[in-house]
């Protein structure tokens, strides 16, 4: 199984172990993934909140890009960028005029053939939870987690067509594949803030505070997510700073015999060494 991969800018930064592990835990899985040469910003918000031409021109670069590519399908980890390609190529396919005005801009023709995929929901329809299951080697037993969706990675669902909106099971599927005990909680898809966290750092500071002691009243050991941002917001802005924030990439690999070195584990402010040694998972 073959896969364009997009990585957005944050994963080559502050969310280097997110990419990491998205690409050993898809090698671990026979996925080869082909990076989409010469990509860009995807324009994100604060592209489309200035101006939503070059908000859609970022994107649709890529989406010319990743139609040069020798797979019909792109894998993209950050739900921003998933949202923004996802968005990008509809609103193309929509309105000829914006279509004809963007891909002058671009230099290139846009065919709108590119299957776009969160990697959670590629690994969770391509793969599934039986294919992740066979690949276990140290399973996660004794570790309850609450999985965290967020907002962006399964709303609006008109646009992301993706898993339960207000409930989504996609993640909850593969962590327990893994071994792992999840939480049927409330707050899987609520809203930590995202980019606000520098505009309005008080708001996204209760957010977050209210996420992380949920995840604490239902004793999970961990927060995983799927998105940067929410790793990010959730793992920097809690009081006492002790619940670890996990990608669940990281949990897969952990469960795939990998080391907690090669996966980043060691780059989070809430550290969750201690838990992992504890459950016995790592050594």
């Amino acid at each position: 199984m073959k896969a364009s991969y997009y990585p957005g800018c944050s994963l080559e930064g502050t969310a280097k172990p997110y990419d990491h592990s998205s690409r050993a835990v898809c090698e671990a899985l026979g996925i080869g993934l082909e990076d989409i040469p010469d990509w860009s910003c995807c324009g994100s918000s604060p592209a489309l909140k200035m101006n939503k031409d070059l908000s859609t021109a970022l994107a649709a670069h890529n989406l010319a890009l990743s139609e040069t590519q020798s797979v019909e399908d792109v894998v993209i980890p950050c739900p921003f960028c998933f949202r923004r390609l996802l968005s990008a190529q509809a609103e193309l396919a929509a309105d000829p005029d914006l279509k004809a005005r963007i891909e002058g801009a671009v230099e290139a023709e846009i065919q709108g053939t590119t299957g776009i995929h969160s990697l959670l929901g590629f690994l969770a329809e391509r793969v599934g939870a039986d294919g992740v299951r066979k690949k276990v080697q140290r399973p996660l037993k004794g570790l309850r987690v609450a999985p965290y969706y967020g907002c962006y990675l399964v709303k609006p669902h008109d646009v992301t067509g993706f898993d339960d909106p207000e409930n989504p099971t996609s993640m909850d599927d593969l962590l327990t594949a893994l071994g792992a005990e999840t939480v049927d909680w409330d707050f899987k898809t609520e809203c930590c803030g995202a980019g606000l966290a520098v505009s309005k750092t008080e708001t996204v500071r209760d957010l977050c505070r209210r996420i992380v002691a949920e995840a604490v009243h239902q004793k999970a050991d961990a927060v995983v997510v799927a998105c940067q941002l929410c790793q990010a917001n959730l793992d920097m802005r809690q009081d006492g700073g002790a619940m670890p924030v996990l990608y669940f990439t990281q949990l897969m690999g952990l469960a795939f015999g990998m080391s907690a070195k090669d996966l980043g584990l060691k780059h989070h402010l809430a550290s969750p060494m201690k838990m992992l040694k504890a459950k016995g998972i790592v050594s």
